[in-house]
């Protein structure tokens, strides 16, 4: 696999309760080949759960190469393409100064991305 290569990393994340007990899960795809990961938490919310997946989906890439991430989440493709680098220059800060919700999270996905 080389960087020109790429996995399209597929990505869903619910949750029954916001707390309550959730999943998630993502499917990679490389060269038609597909691989399936999953996991879940007692008590989390959904959008840890949609941050599990693109995280879990990043992590399991074992070379570098392009990656199409698809998910229907609105808090994490705002979070990496709007959100995140103003966070990291706020010290994990929003505008309002508040700390970033799930900020263990995203500084994960920020390493895996």
């Amino acid at each position: 696999m080389s960087e020109t290569d790429e996995v399209v990393i597929y990505t869903d994340g619910a949750c029954k309760g916001n707390p309550g007990p959730g999943g998630w899960g993502a499917l990679l795809v490389y060269k038609g080949v597909e691989k399936e990961l999953w996991g879940g938490d007692p008590s989390t919310t959904n959008n840890r759960m949609e941050l599990m997946a693109a995280i879990a989906g990043l992590i399991a890439l074992t070379r570098p190469c392009s990656v199409k991430l698809v998910t229907d989440s609105q808090y994490v493709m705002k979070g990496i393409q709007e959100w995140l680098p103003n966070w990291k220059k706020r010290g994990w800060k929003t505008a309002a100064k508040e700390p970033v919700k799930n900020a263990d999270l995203w500084q994960k996905l920020d390493e895996e991305v």
